[in-house]
């Protein structure tokens, strides 16, 4: 894969999927990749894995998903299920207790995103660090209500886990508007839910692009 969304000096959008049902889902999708503006896609299907037959639903929700964003040059990365992405050739994101960096490095080529939930955690950091995983996911940075009991980390949490020497992801009840809160941290991506995909089909684009504004004010490192 010739894009890397870590290539930039500024962060990037990293758009997770919500529970809408899927053709409406597939429509958010479409008007957010269409921008350019998204680096990276996270398939989080948690309400379809809960049906009976919710394995087979998600593989085909996400080969859809895959196939849409191959058509934007977006990379994709799969929640929680290795087995899942290596089928589709694409991504995993890895909580701490959904397998391990080095099992994901085997089954994936090598091109492909590992992503790594590392909390507040310094240690937990450096151990994705040391694993190989492309960027380590820290949050929630504030209230989220697609976590809402989730532990809200410190700012001093966040500044020694940029200095970890990977790219860093934060999540969690961010908006285009209190990121303005992260400009002077060297972080990779930004991981929104419910700030874009909570909005109605007409608005995601135009949020995008506030959310582009708001990188635009980032205080680049010299």
């Amino acid at each position: 894969m010739s894009y890397s969304p870590f290539s930039s000096v500024m962060p990037k959008l990293y758009l997770l999927t919500n529970d809408d049902e899927f053709e409406l889902l597939y429509q958010k999708l479409e008007a957010a990749l269409s921008t350019g503006l998204i680096a990276l896609l996270q398939v989080r299907r948690k309400q379809v894995l809960s049906l009976p037959d919710g394995a087979l639903k998600l593989f085909d929700e996400a080969q859809k998903i895959v196939e849409l964003a191959k058509t934007y040059n977006v990379p994709v990365v799969i929640n929680d299920d290795v087995k899942l992405a290596e089928r589709l050739g694409v991504g995993v994101h890895l909580g701490q207790t959904d397998g391990s960096i080095g099992d994901a490095l085997q089954s994936l080529s090598p091109h492909q995103i590992i992503g790594r939930t590392c909390h507040g955690d310094v240690d937990l950091i450096k151990e994705a660090k040391n694993d190989g995983a492309s960027y380590a996911a820290m949050g929630a940075v504030f209230t989220s209500t697609t976590k809402p009991n989730a532990n809200i980390i410190s700012r001093q949490q966040l500044v020694e886990g940029c200095q970890q020497g990977i790219p860093i992801c934060v999540i969690g009840g961010l908006t285009a508007e209190n990121v303005s809160e992260l400009v002077d941290l060297p972080i990779a991506l930004v991981a929104v839910v419910g700030d874009i995909m909570d909005l109605p089909v007409a608005d995601i684009a135009q949020r995008c692009h506030e959310w582009q504004q708001a990188f635009s004010k980032w205080k680049i490192p010299t």
